[in-house]
């Protein structure tokens, strides 16, 4: 059975959002924080790095398509979102 997947949100010491999709949040984020060579480079040097947002998103497929949706977003959709204020998509 293929593993779940998360879309996951990380705010940057400067409070920038980045938005990614993975099998593990909490690997994934100590990765981030770790900075090279596993974390996403847009990330290094911008810590502390806090998690601000994971859910559950089915398969890969599911979760790349939420990922690249939250990225259009603007600034203040995401920040609902972090917030609980808004839910994912269910048509995505």
């Amino acid at each position: 059975m293929a593993p779940d997947w998360f879309v996951y949100m990380v705010r940057t010491a400067r409070g920038a959002l980045y938005t990614g999709i993975t099998t593990d949040v909490d690997r994934r984020f100590a990765e981030h924080q770790a900075g090279a060579p596993k974390g996403a480079r847009s990330l290094r040097g911008k810590g502390p790095l806090e998690l601000v947002f994971q859910s559950p998103a089915g398969d890969r497929s599911r979760a790349s398509r939420l990922e690249w949706h939250i990225k259009q977003w603007p600034r203040a959709r995401k920040e609902a979102l972090a917030s609980g204020e808004l839910s994912l998509p269910d048509d995505v």
